[in-house]
């Protein structure tokens, strides 16, 4: 199981089919975070995040979305974005307890 950087405020959002954290971490914390999911990827295991008082297993689909977005200017921003769909076609979502 993934553990998930300890969030720096109340920024969570959960209703009965949608869940969101937002974390503010250092690039230290975000890369060993990315790391472990990674390497669950790369090992074709499914998802497995936890939080302070959450859990969610995910299986996904071997195909996943990749995207890059940089914005330049004067407010640079790199934005990298893995996006997975659920393994089963029936429609069911991931697991959250």
């Amino acid at each position: 199981m993934t553990e998930t950087p300890t969030p720096d405020d109340d920024s969570t959002i959960h209703t009965d089919d949608y869940f969101q954290q937002e974390y503010h971490v250092s690039a230290a914390e975000a890369g060993e975070f990315l790391i472990a999911v990674g390497e669950c990827l790369q090992a074709g295991d499914d998802v497995s995040l936890s939080g302070d008082d959450w859990d969610l297993e995910f299986a996904y689909r071997d195909a996943v979305e990749l995207e890059v977005e940089h914005v330049g200017g004067s407010d640079p921003e790199l934005e990298i974005e893995l996006e997975l769909s659920a393994a089963d076609d029936d429609g069911s979502p991931p697991t959250l307890g």
